[in-house]
């Protein structure tokens, strides 16, 4: 059977991935616009989307394995009441349930509003906006987030399985709307979308759709290319939303909103 997917347009399409996954300008939206530019179809096919996924998740377990070791350490400790680490991870936990819900009732829905590009046009313009808000916001530097706040966070991470609205962008800027500390923001957001990524993957092994006609090496390609540059991001991006300049990913979306409308109607 003929591939649908040559190795550069795997590195390009992984490249996309890995970068837009940490950066607050949408992953899913710029993989569907970089997918018509090229003109890509990959029809009733999840491998790659899966593989570039996976290659994500990684590279986040890459970059905060020292917190992640942490939190699991301190998880296995029992002293009768619970401690930093146990209440970190059950945060995690709490603000994992609405895109649950999300993901079992509404995911064919949100699927199919991936597929048109002016969806994804609107909501990069949200993404820009929200990012503004939380750029002009003045936290009030809560020492750790709460568990109300880990629930909304998770309320805006379910927000975020609109096509083009930022996962990152939108948990980062609800939390520090919140009043949450800019670095505890960031490493919260990259480390609650672990487990639901990982859940999805394994609801689609279950499902047995993943499958099609995308070779090994094309795989193997956008993996690596989606790794390397995901863990350039995410170690940038933690960087950046320390130093509060939000502003300029704004901007960016909101003039690629601007294009993705345009090109809807040209």
């Amino acid at each position: 059977m003929e591939e649908t997917l040559s190795i550069v347009e795997a590195i390009i399409l992984g490249v996309v991935q890995g970068l837009t996954e940490f950066l607050p300008v949408s992953s899913s939206g710029h993989l569907q616009l970089a997918k018509e530019i090229m003109g890509v179809e990959l029809p009733e096919n999840l491998t790659f989307d899966v593989t570039l996924h996976a290659a994500t998740v990684l590279s986040t377990i890459a970059v905060l394995w020292h917190e992640i070791w942490r939190l699991l350490k301190g998880a296995c400790k029992f002293s009768g009441k619970i401690n930093e680490e146990q209440s970190y991870i059950l945060k995690i936990l709490i603000s994992m349930i609405p895109i649950g819900i999300v993901g079992f009732c509404f995911k064919d829905y949100v699927d199919e509003m991936s597929k048109h590009i002016w969806i994804v046009g609107i909501m990069l313009l949200v993404t820009a906006v929200l990012l503004t808000f939380a750029y002009k916001a003045k936290p009030r530097q809560k020492e750790n987030i709460s568990y109300r706040d880990a629930f909304i966070i998770g309320i805006a991470q379910a927000c975020a399985s609109m096509p083009g609205l930022s996962r990152s962008g939108t948990t980062i800027a609800t939390g520090l709307l919140l009043g949450n500390k800019k670095e505890s923001v960031a490493q919260f957001s990259f480390l609650m979308v672990l487990l639901p990524i990982l859940g999805e993957t394994f609801l689609e092994l279950l499902k047995g759709e993943l499958g099609g006609n995308v070779g090994t090496w094309p795989l193997v390609a956008g993996f690596v290319a989606a790794f390397v540059t995901g863990t350039l991001a995410c170690k940038f991006m933690l960087e950046i939303v320390k130093r509060g300049k939000l502003i300029w990913f704004a901007i960016y979306c909101a003039l690629a909103g601007v294009v993705a409308i345009v090109s809807y109607f040209i």
